[in-house]
């Protein structure tokens, strides 16, 4: 199976691509080789004494079952994945639910935006017969349920969206104190005010874009627990970086088992997974 390595290791072994893999600076992933280079590179299928490796699954096993739904959260626990990540918005009536878009139309058969519809009318929604027959009936999740059912046998990552739902995971956290819980999120000064009201809360620095020199430095004033960077914009210098700040790296969104390999021995601690019994073969028990 073929992936590209990070510019520097291609550099030494293929010293004609070396202008093509300084324009791309180190950046690891992807599914393809370095543009304008016709070099394949190989990676071992085994590599032995891997670290630990936390897989979560993202928005569940959403390559197998609609994402952000129990059956996706089931199947993450039925397939030993280590933690769910899962995006949370507001109902009309200020209830935690969980769905990735502001909007009903992707993922259910409801329309319009999540924030006008009350819990009641969310839960009468179909979230599964656009993803397979097989998943019809399934229904938009409480984030209460997903707790009820997960909390004690799953990290859940949690990703905010905005600080009303915030504060409202928050009070619900309160009731589900044995959950084992990382806040994550885009918005750095949503993550400052959390920081404020919960010296002590798990929190992430999720990251996609910009200066991650800043975004680092946030991180490390934050004291978050973790950052989280795109596999299309992560590099070998920041997760350099992020170690010498005692700070793990976990990557979003890894599917290829190739690209996992590039980037656990580059010195990641976790990657996001659509589909993360692919990548058993990296995880420990923890």
């Amino acid at each position: 199976m073929a992936a590209v390595l990070f510019a520097e290791d291609h550099r030494e072994q293929h010293g004609t691509c070396q202008e093509e893999a300084q324009k791309n600076e180190q950046k690891l992933p992807s599914h393809e080789w370095l543009p304008g280079c016709q070099c394949e590179i190989l990676l071992p299928e085994i590599i032995t004494n891997m670290p630990n490796v936390f897989l979560w699954a993202h928005r569940g096993v959403s390559l197998r079952a609609p994402e952000n739904t129990m059956a996706a959260f089931a199947a993450a626990r039925d397939c030993q994945a280590d933690g769910i990540e899962l995006d949370i918005h507001l109902s009309a009536d200020g209830v935690p639910v969980v769905m990735h878009d502001e909007t009903l139309d992707r993922t259910t058969d409801g329309q319009g935006p999540i924030g006008v519809q009350t819990v009641r009318q969310l839960q009468r929604l179909d979230a599964g017969s656009w993803f397979a027959g097989t998943f019809a009936g399934e229904t938009v999740p409480l984030l209460d349920d997903v707790l009820k059912t997960f909390g004690d046998t799953l990290r859940l990552n949690l990703e905010i969206k905005d600080l009303q739902a915030g504060a409202a995971v928050l009070a619900l956290l309160e009731t589900y104190r044995q959950a084992d819980c990382l806040i994550s999120s885009f918005d750095y000064p949503l993550l400052a005010r959390l920081r404020a009201w919960q010296p002590s809360l798990p929190l992430a620095v999720l990251f996609d874009a910009g200066n991650w020199h800043q975004a680092l430095r946030f991180a490390v004033g934050l004291h978050a627990r973790a950052f989280h960077p795109g596999v299309d914009v992560v590099t070998r210098p920041m997760i350099a970086a992020c170690r010498r700040a005692r700070l793990p790296v976990h990557v979003w969104t890894v599917d290829d088992p190739a690209v996992a390999r590039s980037l656990v021995r580059a010195g990641v601690s976790g990657l996001f997974s659509n589909d993360p019994a692919a990548l058993n073969f990296l995880s420990v028990p923890h």
